[in-house]
């Protein structure tokens, strides 16, 4: 298999992130572990079969782990990995672009509160 080359750095990021949905992701991952059902509660405007995509996408470039507890019925539970952590600065730059560029718009008010 051959390496994908990319022309610039950011071409590479926006691949890993780029997209409707693989930042909006990490953004909710950083303030901790989430379920499936709370990442669908979070974005209303997803579907489920994006949602599992993204996650399997996200998974695949090592940026998010998926872990499954033994139980019944079984508990998955996805989180930042140590290398998706590297994007938090830029899940934050993100979200301070988006709040002083958008001053009259109201943001939900779970997304305030995450900000960790």
């Amino acid at each position: 298999m051959t390496a994908k080359k990319y022309s610039c750095p950011v071409e590479l990021t926006l691949d890993r992130i780029g997209g409707k949905w693989k930042a909006v992701i990490l953004w909710w991952l950083k303030g901790g572990n989430k379920r499936f059902g709370e990442l669908m509660q979070l974005m209303p405007d997803i579907s489920q079969k994006v949602l599992t995509s993204q996650l399997r996408e996200l998974e695949e470039d090592e940026l998010i782990e998926r872990h499954v507890f033994a139980e019944s019925p079984p508990l998955v539970e996805y989180s930042l990995s140590a290398h998706g952590a590297t994007l938090k600065p830029i899940m934050e730059l993100m979200c301070e672009w988006g709040k002083a560029n958008a001053k009259e718009h109201q943001f939900d008010f779970r997304a305030l509160h995450n900000e960790v």
